[in-house]
């Protein structure tokens, strides 16, 4: 049992953002006679083309090899539950915990971490990529559904969160992709992103509930897709005590039903150690402001040295019989192989792009036709990059596919 007891907060932590204290937006707009600035914020992104998409985005499997593997969209929607509930435990904002963490993974390319490597390729002559900055790209530029303003137009809190939720990020602004961020809101110092600072406790919990969900549902894909069995997870650290309770509990229980309790055990677990080492160092680094958690020296909202062991343990074998098992391998080779063709094909003939884009692409031969065809393949889906590439192959080269 964690040493930690929750409790419902009955009040506003002060180290908690409060919505009607917001900096504001880049656009100054009337407030929402229903809702708080961040619950908007939350769903200008629930409403957004790019977090549509990613229904059709792959987490480690593509999203067209099983109705029931997490996809980008499944994936933020755990997110977002586990982050409000730690904002709620912490006595933090939930709005804006939730907001963040359902638009933190907007910036993802088709195929995953393999698409993401081939555009990082790809772009490498043309300014990089990097989907934390293409989500932060997405959200101030290219979503295209207001009038008034480019982009979604969200709170300063919301945006920094989106930007700095794994940390202060001034130490990557060397690196080509980053500097969209450096350049961003110039000239107004009111929108500051003090991107050598930690971001909010809200960003800190998206981004911790991130971890906690990516590695149960990454074992639960794993077990589901015959990987690895339960049996494999025995003499492993945390979740190896978590089925072995869940076994001696329940002795006659089917292997799915086991994974579902072991599952649901392990992210109860997690959480709960998060809570304990949060509360701890908010107490050690006498954290009573919103300013002083940006002050910190460290992150506040994280696990205890234990449990980033255990995790480290957990991580290595999924990497070793998951991220790299050949099902996996043969996939990611593929996808590769489908965003190369994309970007080349796009770049030599630009008028294949879709009008609001060819238009982009036109503008020269290098660095802004490059941002444009990435942009637009970085907003497909799995299946709509697999089939687009189809439809512009040769067809003795789509057997290679």
């Amino acid at each position: 049992m964690s040493p930690f007891t929750a409790v419902t907060p009955a009040f506003r932590a002060l180290y908690a953002e409060d919505p009607a204290a917001s900096r504001g937006r880049l656009t100054p707009e009337e407030p929402s006679r229903t809702r708080n600035a961040f619950s908007r914020d939350r769903d200008r992104i629930i409403h957004s083309t790019a977090f549509r998409r990613l229904k059709g985005k792959t987490q480690v499997f593509v999203a067209h090899e099983g109705d029931h593997y997490r996809t980008r969209l499944s994936h933020s929607l755990e997110v977002a539950q586990i982050a409000r509930s730690l904002a709620h435990a912490l006595g933090l904002d939930q709005d804006l915990a939730e907001t963040i963490a359902l638009a933190h993974d907007l910036g993802h390319s088709p195929f995953g971490h393999a698409g993401e490597d081939e555009l990082k390729v790809r772009m490498a002559p043309w300014g990089g990529f990097d989907h934390n900055v293409q989500t932060f790209r997405i959200v101030t530029r290219l979503e295209s559904r207001y009038p008034a303003f480019d982009g979604l137009n969200l709170t300063w809190e919301t945006v920094e969160g989106i930007v700095k939720h794994n940390g202060p990020v001034s130490h990557r602004l060397d690196e080509p992709a980053w500097r969209a961020i450096a350049d961003y809101a110039e000239g107004r110092p009111d929108w500051n992103l003090r991107l050598d600072g930690f971001a909010s406790l809200e960003a800190q919990a998206a981004a911790i509930a991130d971890d906690i969900a990516y590695n149960n549902h990454d074992v639960d894909d794993g077990l589901s897709a015959g990987l690895f069995t339960l049996d494999d997870l025995a003499t492993l650290p945390l979740i190896g005590p978590v089925v072995a309770g869940v076994r001696a509990d329940w002795p006659v229980l089917t292997s799915r039903m086991t994974r579902y309790e072991a599952v649901r055990r392990m992210i109860g677990v997690m959480v709960d150690d998060v809570l304990a080492e949060t509360s701890r160092r908010l107490a050690q680094d006498g954290i009573d402001s919103v300013e002083a958690v940006r002050r910190a020296g460290r992150t506040q909202v994280q696990f205890s040295d234990a449990m980033m062991a255990d995790l480290g343990v957990l991580r290595a074998f999924l990497f070793e019989r998951m991220y790299r098992h050949a099902t996996v391998n043969r996939s990611r080779a593929r996808a590769r192989r489908t965003v190369a063709a994309l970007f080349e094909r796009f770049m030599t003939d630009p008028e294949l792009l879709p009008p609001e884009w060819s238009s982009r692409a036109r503008l020269d031969d290098g660095p802004r036709r490059a941002r444009a065809v990435c942009d637009y393949i970085a907003g497909m889906t799995d299946r709509f990059a697999t089939d687009e590439q189809r439809r512009l192959a040769p067809a003795r080269s789509r057997r290679q596919l």
